[in-house]
Protein backbone atom coordinates (compact mmCIF):
# COMPACT_ATOMS: atom_id res chain seq x y z
CA UNK A 1 0.00 0.00 0.00
CA UNK A 2 1.49 3.46 -1.27
CA UNK A 3 1.40 6.62 0.97
CA UNK A 4 -0.79 8.13 -1.55
CA UNK A 5 -3.27 5.01 -1.32
CA UNK A 6 -3.07 4.90 2.49
CA UNK A 7 -4.12 9.09 2.43
CA UNK A 8 -6.78 8.47 -0.60
CA UNK A 9 -8.52 5.31 2.30
CA UNK A 10 -7.94 7.68 5.45
CA UNK A 11 -9.82 10.36 3.84
CA UNK A 12 -12.88 7.64 2.78
CA UNK A 13 -13.21 6.06 5.70
CA UNK A 14 -13.54 9.61 7.65
CA UNK A 15 -16.36 10.68 4.92
CA UNK A 16 -18.35 7.96 3.83
CA UNK A 17 -18.40 6.43 7.67
CA UNK A 18 -20.67 9.21 8.81
CA UNK A 19 -22.46 9.94 5.10
CA UNK A 20 -25.11 7.67 4.63
CA UNK A 21 -23.03 5.75 1.85
CA UNK A 22 -21.56 2.79 3.32
CA UNK A 23 -17.31 2.82 4.58
CA UNK A 24 -16.94 -0.98 4.12
CA UNK A 25 -18.82 -0.24 0.50
CA UNK A 26 -16.38 2.20 -0.79
CA UNK A 27 -13.10 0.17 0.81
CA UNK A 28 -13.79 -2.43 -1.57
CA UNK A 29 -15.40 -0.43 -4.54
CA UNK A 30 -12.32 2.19 -4.45
CA UNK A 31 -9.47 -0.17 -4.69
CA UNK A 32 -11.50 -1.83 -7.33
CA UNK A 33 -12.19 0.94 -9.95
CA UNK A 34 -8.22 2.52 -9.42
CA UNK A 35 -7.34 -1.56 -9.62
CA UNK A 36 -5.04 -1.14 -6.50
CA UNK A 37 -3.48 -4.21 -5.56
CA UNK A 38 -4.41 -4.72 -1.80
CA UNK A 39 -5.20 -7.39 -0.51
CA UNK A 40 -7.58 -6.75 2.09
CA UNK A 41 -6.66 -9.86 4.03
CA UNK A 42 -3.29 -9.04 4.98
CA UNK A 43 -2.59 -8.44 8.96
CA UNK A 44 -1.13 -5.13 7.62
CA UNK A 45 -4.26 -3.75 5.77
CA UNK A 46 -6.38 -4.96 8.60
CA UNK A 47 -4.36 -3.19 11.09
CA UNK A 48 -4.43 -0.08 9.01
CA UNK A 49 -8.43 -0.59 9.21
CA UNK A 50 -8.72 -0.50 12.86
CA UNK A 51 -6.42 2.56 13.03
CA UNK A 52 -9.24 4.52 10.48
CA UNK A 53 -11.80 3.21 12.35
CA UNK A 54 -10.50 4.49 15.77
CA UNK A 55 -9.63 7.94 14.51
CA UNK A 56 -13.40 8.08 13.05
CA UNK A 57 -14.78 7.20 16.38
CA UNK A 58 -12.04 9.16 18.81
CA UNK A 59 -13.60 12.13 16.49
CA UNK A 60 -17.21 11.35 17.23
CA UNK A 61 -16.16 11.81 21.12
CA UNK A 62 -14.53 14.52 20.33
CA UNK A 63 -17.32 16.48 18.45
CA UNK A 64 -20.11 15.52 20.91
CA UNK A 65 -17.40 15.23 24.34
CA UNK A 66 -20.07 17.33 26.40
CA UNK A 67 -22.36 15.49 25.59
CA UNK A 68 -20.56 12.06 26.21
CA UNK A 69 -19.79 13.46 29.55
CA UNK A 70 -23.26 14.31 30.52
CA UNK A 71 -24.29 11.29 29.10
CA UNK A 72 -21.53 8.86 30.86
CA UNK A 73 -21.86 11.01 34.76
CA UNK A 74 -26.05 10.26 33.95
CA UNK A 75 -25.49 6.48 33.19
CA UNK A 76 -23.05 5.96 36.34
CA UNK A 77 -25.34 7.67 38.68
CA UNK A 78 -28.33 5.87 36.93
CA UNK A 79 -26.67 2.67 37.99
CA UNK A 80 -25.73 3.58 41.83
CA UNK A 81 -29.21 4.76 42.44
CA UNK A 82 -30.37 1.20 40.60
CA UNK A 83 -33.27 3.02 38.49
CA UNK A 84 -33.87 5.74 35.96
CA UNK A 85 -34.26 9.30 37.31
CA UNK A 86 -36.38 12.33 35.60
CA UNK A 87 -32.76 13.56 34.07
CA UNK A 88 -33.36 13.29 30.18
CA UNK A 89 -29.38 12.70 29.98
CA UNK A 90 -30.04 9.51 32.15
CA UNK A 91 -32.91 8.42 29.73
CA UNK A 92 -30.79 8.76 26.29
CA UNK A 93 -27.94 7.13 28.54
CA UNK A 94 -29.83 4.25 28.30
CA UNK A 95 -31.57 4.49 25.06
CA UNK A 96 -27.79 4.18 24.05
CA UNK A 97 -26.95 1.14 25.69
CA UNK A 98 -29.85 -0.65 24.56
CA UNK A 99 -29.58 0.59 21.11
CA UNK A 100 -26.09 -0.51 21.22
CA UNK A 101 -26.97 -4.59 22.22
CA UNK A 102 -28.47 -5.70 18.91
CA UNK A 103 -25.27 -4.52 16.74
CA UNK A 104 -23.40 -6.54 19.56
CA UNK A 105 -25.20 -9.46 19.30
CA UNK A 106 -25.58 -9.94 16.20
CA UNK A 107 -22.55 -8.61 15.43
CA UNK A 108 -20.61 -11.72 17.15
CA UNK A 109 -23.05 -14.52 14.73
CA UNK A 110 -23.17 -12.82 11.56
CA UNK A 111 -19.39 -11.44 11.31
CA UNK A 112 -18.10 -14.85 10.18
CA UNK A 113 -20.53 -15.39 7.99
CA UNK A 114 -20.60 -11.46 6.03
CA UNK A 115 -16.73 -11.50 6.02
CA UNK A 116 -16.12 -13.55 3.16
CA UNK A 117 -18.83 -10.80 1.23
CA UNK A 118 -16.09 -8.23 1.35
CA UNK A 119 -14.36 -9.47 -1.20
CA UNK A 120 -17.05 -9.00 -3.70
CA UNK A 121 -17.37 -6.35 -5.76
CA UNK A 122 -20.62 -7.35 -7.21
CA UNK A 123 -22.00 -7.90 -4.02
CA UNK A 124 -20.98 -4.61 -2.54
CA UNK A 125 -21.74 -2.60 -6.18
CA UNK A 126 -25.87 -4.69 -4.95
CA UNK A 127 -26.09 -4.15 -1.81
CA UNK A 128 -25.63 0.16 -2.39
CA UNK A 129 -28.65 -0.37 -4.51
CA UNK A 130 -30.55 -1.74 -1.29
CA UNK A 131 -28.94 0.98 0.78
CA UNK A 132 -30.65 3.01 -1.70
CA UNK A 133 -33.77 1.54 -1.88
CA UNK A 134 -34.03 1.60 1.83
CA UNK A 135 -33.92 5.67 2.05
CA UNK A 136 -36.19 6.44 -0.76
CA UNK A 137 -38.76 3.84 0.74
CA UNK A 138 -38.20 5.55 4.36
CA UNK A 139 -38.34 8.79 3.40
CA UNK A 140 -41.59 7.78 1.04
CA UNK A 141 -42.70 6.03 4.38
CA UNK A 142 -42.14 9.02 6.96
CA UNK A 143 -43.92 11.28 4.28
CA UNK A 144 -46.76 8.60 4.47
CA UNK A 145 -46.66 8.87 8.57
CA UNK A 146 -47.41 12.38 8.82
CA UNK A 147 -49.02 13.27 5.68
CA UNK A 148 -51.84 10.97 5.40
CA UNK A 149 -52.17 9.64 8.71
CA UNK A 150 -51.59 12.83 11.27
CA UNK A 151 -48.64 11.53 12.87
CA UNK A 152 -46.36 14.17 14.75
CA UNK A 153 -42.78 14.12 15.61
CA UNK A 154 -41.49 13.83 18.94
CA UNK A 155 -38.53 14.31 20.67
CA UNK A 156 -35.29 12.20 20.71
CA UNK A 157 -35.90 11.60 24.38
CA UNK A 158 -39.51 9.82 24.36
CA UNK A 159 -38.47 6.92 22.21
CA UNK A 160 -39.43 4.09 23.92
CA UNK A 161 -36.51 1.24 24.75
CA UNK A 162 -38.50 -1.25 21.92
CA UNK A 163 -38.02 1.80 19.48
CA UNK A 164 -34.46 1.91 20.98
CA UNK A 165 -34.10 -2.11 19.67
CA UNK A 166 -35.20 -1.23 16.48
CA UNK A 167 -33.34 1.62 15.57
CA UNK A 168 -30.59 -1.34 17.14
CA UNK A 169 -31.16 -4.12 14.83
CA UNK A 170 -31.28 -1.62 11.65
CA UNK A 171 -27.74 -0.29 12.53
CA UNK A 172 -26.41 -4.44 12.47
CA UNK A 173 -27.41 -4.44 8.73
CA UNK A 174 -24.39 -2.55 8.20
CA UNK A 175 -22.29 -5.49 8.62
CA UNK A 176 -23.38 -5.95 4.97
CA UNK A 177 -20.69 -4.22 3.00
CA UNK A 178 -22.90 -1.70 1.03
CA UNK A 179 -25.46 -0.47 4.01
CA UNK A 180 -24.38 2.14 5.62
CA UNK A 181 -24.83 2.53 9.31
CA UNK A 182 -25.96 5.97 9.73
CA UNK A 183 -28.24 5.59 6.57
CA UNK A 184 -30.59 2.63 7.95
CA UNK A 185 -30.28 4.24 11.85
CA UNK A 186 -31.56 7.88 10.48
CA UNK A 187 -34.14 5.47 8.41
CA UNK A 188 -35.68 3.75 11.34
CA UNK A 189 -35.75 7.15 13.53
CA UNK A 190 -37.25 9.08 11.04
CA UNK A 191 -39.81 6.13 10.89
CA UNK A 192 -40.42 6.12 14.65
CA UNK A 193 -41.40 9.71 14.28
CA UNK A 194 -37.85 11.62 15.22
CA UNK A 195 -37.27 14.54 12.38
CA UNK A 196 -34.35 14.18 10.77
CA UNK A 197 -31.73 15.97 12.65
CA UNK A 198 -33.16 13.76 15.78
CA UNK A 199 -32.46 10.88 13.62
CA UNK A 200 -28.92 11.99 12.79
CA UNK A 201 -27.98 13.03 16.09
CA UNK A 202 -29.58 9.29 17.49
CA UNK A 203 -27.54 7.67 14.61
CA UNK A 204 -24.37 9.39 15.16
CA UNK A 205 -24.18 9.04 19.44
CA UNK A 206 -25.16 5.16 18.45
CA UNK A 207 -22.32 4.69 16.22
CA UNK A 208 -19.59 6.18 18.54
CA UNK A 209 -19.41 3.34 20.87
CA UNK A 210 -19.99 0.52 18.36
CA UNK A 211 -16.92 1.59 16.27
CA UNK A 212 -14.82 2.44 19.43
CA UNK A 213 -15.65 -0.89 20.70
CA UNK A 214 -15.26 -3.11 17.58
CA UNK A 215 -11.78 -0.51 16.82
CA UNK A 216 -10.54 -1.57 21.08
CA UNK A 217 -11.43 -5.33 20.07
CA UNK A 218 -8.74 -4.81 17.07
CA UNK A 219 -6.58 -2.41 18.40
CA UNK A 220 -3.92 -5.64 18.95
CA UNK A 221 -3.63 -5.91 15.50
CA UNK A 222 -1.67 -2.95 15.25
CA UNK A 223 1.43 -4.39 17.30
CA UNK A 224 1.70 -7.71 15.45
CA UNK A 225 5.01 -8.33 13.64
CA UNK A 226 3.16 -7.78 10.51
CA UNK A 227 1.41 -4.53 10.75
CA UNK A 228 5.33 -2.81 12.00
CA UNK A 229 5.54 -2.10 8.09
CA UNK A 230 2.53 0.53 8.43
CA UNK A 231 2.69 1.84 11.99
CA UNK A 232 2.97 5.39 10.52
CA UNK A 233 0.77 4.88 7.83
CA UNK A 234 -1.56 3.60 10.52
CA UNK A 235 -1.10 6.45 12.51
CA UNK A 236 -0.90 9.29 10.50
CA UNK A 237 -4.31 7.32 8.69
CA UNK A 238 -5.90 7.60 11.63
CA UNK A 239 -5.39 11.53 12.12
CA UNK A 240 -6.66 12.24 8.78
CA UNK A 241 -9.27 9.79 8.94
CA UNK A 242 -10.49 11.49 12.63
CA UNK A 243 -9.77 14.71 10.85
CA UNK A 244 -12.36 14.03 8.35
CA UNK A 245 -15.05 12.49 10.08
CA UNK A 246 -15.35 15.61 12.76
CA UNK A 247 -15.92 17.70 9.07
CA UNK A 248 -18.07 15.38 8.23
CA UNK A 249 -20.57 15.03 11.03
CA UNK A 250 -20.68 18.74 11.61
CA UNK A 251 -21.36 19.26 8.24
CA UNK A 252 -24.02 16.87 8.19
CA UNK A 253 -25.51 17.98 11.73
CA UNK A 254 -26.55 21.26 9.86
CA UNK A 255 -27.68 19.72 6.77
CA UNK A 256 -30.43 17.45 8.76
CA UNK A 257 -32.15 20.35 10.09
CA UNK A 258 -33.96 20.98 6.86
CA UNK A 259 -32.66 18.26 4.40
CA UNK A 260 -33.63 14.67 3.67
CA UNK A 261 -31.89 11.20 2.77
CA UNK A 262 -32.69 11.15 -1.01
CA UNK A 263 -29.82 13.16 -2.70
CA UNK A 264 -27.39 10.00 -0.89
CA UNK A 265 -29.65 7.75 -1.98
CA UNK A 266 -29.30 9.13 -5.68
CA UNK A 267 -25.69 8.53 -5.48
CA UNK A 268 -25.49 4.86 -3.95
CA UNK A 269 -28.26 3.76 -6.69
CA UNK A 270 -25.94 5.69 -9.23
CA UNK A 271 -22.40 4.07 -8.02
CA UNK A 272 -24.15 0.81 -7.34
CA UNK A 273 -25.25 0.49 -10.81
CA UNK A 274 -22.16 1.96 -12.42
CA UNK A 275 -19.94 -0.56 -10.26
CA UNK A 276 -22.44 -3.80 -11.91
CA UNK A 277 -21.93 -2.08 -15.30
CA UNK A 278 -18.48 -1.83 -15.08
CA UNK A 279 -18.15 -5.48 -13.67
CA UNK A 280 -20.26 -6.42 -16.51
CA UNK A 281 -18.03 -5.20 -19.31
CA UNK A 282 -15.18 -6.72 -17.37
CA UNK A 283 -13.46 -2.77 -16.83
CA UNK A 284 -13.50 -3.92 -13.22
CA UNK A 285 -13.04 -7.09 -11.07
Amino acid sequence: MSLVQALVLAVLQGFSELFPISSLGHTVLVPAYFHWNIDRADPGFLAFVVALHLGTALALVVFYWSEWVRIVRALVASVVRGEIGANPDERLAWLLVIGTLPVGILGVFLEKMVRHLFGSTAIVAGFLIVNAGVMFLGERLQRRQHEQQGRGLRPLEKLSWSDAVKVGFAQALALFPGISRSGVSIVAGILLDLDHEAAAHYAFLLATPVIGAASLLELPRLFEPAAHDVLWLSVGGAVISGITAYASVAFLTRYFRSNDLRPFGWYCLGAGLLSLLLLFGKVIS
